[in-house]
């Protein structure tokens, strides 16, 4: 999969390698006949379904369909918690989303949420790249929306970006069959896309234009933090009182501390991690300087630096890692599964945060940020506005590209275990008191008494008073 759009959570895409390599017709074919089902037919779509069905109990049933095309759950970790959220509190819950590594079945049900998954070409660069992703992406999203809407049914399209494209799908069933749509914006597309170009222009105008459209067929947004927040009050024109907060907090029944294993330093003193997305605007060459700074102008060589995380810069970064000769001090470990992830962040003494300076970062919560402080870490990264926000007196914050100053900042932690104690008591007071998911909950399910409170008025009744579409008992 593609990662010119990254998740604003700092979660790494899986790779897509394994995957098919070309939309060609005859897999596609056989896809769209095992994902859609021989039960559907052309009939299945005539009629649109009602505002909502009554329950068993006589109360009205919630059913929500979720798209997300940037991974795959259950490894999306903000759709999860989301979805999650949502089922235990009596919501019935579709996803779709792609396969990827772990996750490839076309169709399961986890946790009594039904998982729709799709094909998507193998990860590529360029506009030819980025258009066989996306055209696949709203074909399948498309194809197996109707699939949800005729066998299990939903009231709300809930959209995550990126792209911004999904309201191409959220658009068909809000006009034709009166459904809700409830945008989930995850990144900020148009800072991103100048953070990763480093120019606007054209294409820069049509990321505004389509972030507009989605916001202007909203009846409710969910943004990540008060940045985002107030991008969908002015850019978007969202009215403030249909705009959620929801950050992106960690889950504590996931992120745990595990016990230490020194083998990850490699017989040197100190261990120092990275976890997330190995991109351009992840600013991992920034870090890479930053360790040739300790080792060649502070002549320390006890401090050991893991990079775990895969991305489209991965092969880019180990080369320049080799080229800096610190083979020996960098491990870089690719994506690895939780129980991996959880123990080398255990056992390390300083987690960094190098995101490189731009208006894209500075506005973005990120994961990782939430996840170091949840294992009580302290935390070196650049000055930006939102990890500022998060990690508080968590984190030291090094001038902005400043690498040397990057650099010498890790060093005052791994020479400081006081210090480190203090701040990483700070940033999990702060996660276990203020940021964990659970509380969000509150908000997130506050965003959807919002859009279930617009979508009974009166009016909006009227507009969905159309005959219930036939479903079928099992998503085949």
């Amino acid at each position: 999969m593609l990662t010119l759009f990254r998740d604003g959570r700092g979660a790494s895409r899986p790779d897509q390698a394994g995957l098919a390599h070309s939309l060609k017709s005859a897999g596609v074919n056989r896809e769209l006949h095992k994902l859609a089902g021989s039960n559907a037919t052309s009939a299945d779509f005539v009629d649109a379904a009602p505002a909502a069905q009554p329950g068993i109990d006589g109360s009205v049933r919630r059913r929500v369909l979720i798209i997300v095309e940037n991974l795959p759950v259950p490894f999306d970790r903000r759709v999860w918690s989301e979805a999650s959220t949502l089922s235990r509190h009596g919501y019935e819950v579709s996803i779709i989303c792609p396969k990827g590594p772990g996750a490839t079945a076309s169709f399961e049900v986890i946790d009594g949420i039904a998982v729709y998954r799709h094909w998507l070409p193998r990860e590529g660069r360029g506009v030819l790249g980025y258009l066989a992703e996306y055209s696949a992406a709203l074909f399948w999203e498309f194809v197996l929306s109707l699939k949800v809407l005729t066998t299990r049914g939903f009231d709300v399209v809930h959209a995550c970006n990126p792209p911004d494209l999904i309201f191409v799908v959220g658009a068909f069933h809000k006009f034709l069959f009166g459904k809700s749509f409830i945008f989930d914006q995850h990144d900020i597309n148009p800072e991103l896309y100048e953070a990763k170009f480093g120019q606007r222009g054209f294409l820069w105008r049509v990321m505004v234009l389509l972030e507009r459209i989605t916001f202007a067929l909203s009846d409710v947004s969910i943004a990540t933090n008060q940045s985002y927040r107030t991008i969908a009050i002015e850019r978007g024109r969202m009215n403030p009182d249909r705009v959620f907060v929801v950050r992106s907090g960690p889950n504590l029944s996931r992120v745990r501390s595990l016990r230490p294993e020194p083998a990850w330093k490699k017989g040197r003193k100190f261990l120092v991690a990275y976890v997330g997305v190995i991109g351009k605007q992840e600013g991992i060459d920034l870090l890479l300087e930053a360790i040739k700074h300790i080792r060649g102008r502070r002549n320390r060589d006890d401090v050991q630096f893991v990079i775990v995380g895969s991305g489209p810069e991965l092969e880019e970064v180990k080369k320049l890692a080799a080229a800096f000769a610190l083979d020996d001090l960098v491990t870089f470990t690719g994506r690895v599964e939780d129980a991996t992830l959880f123990t080398i962040l255990s056992t390390a003494d300083v987690c960094v945060n190098p995101d490189r300076p731009n208006a894209m970062n500075d506005k973005s919560t990120m994961n990782k940020i939430m996840e170091y402080m949840a294992l009580g870490k302290p935390i070196v990264q650049f000055d930006l506005t939102e990890g500022r926000v998060s990690a508080g007196e968590a984190s030291l914050y090094a001038r902005n590209t400043d690498t040397a100053d990057f650099g010498d900042k890790v060093l005052e932690l791994v020479d400081d275990p006081v210090r480190r104690d203090r701040m990483g008591a700070f940033g999990q007071k702060r996660i276990h008191d203020e940021l964990a998911w659970d509380h969000e909950t509150a908000n997130l399910l506050g965003a959807y008494e919002k859009a279930f409170s617009l979508r009974y008025s009166p009016g909006r009744q009227r507009r969905a008073a159309v005959p219930e579409l036939s479903r079928h008992d099992s998503p085949g």
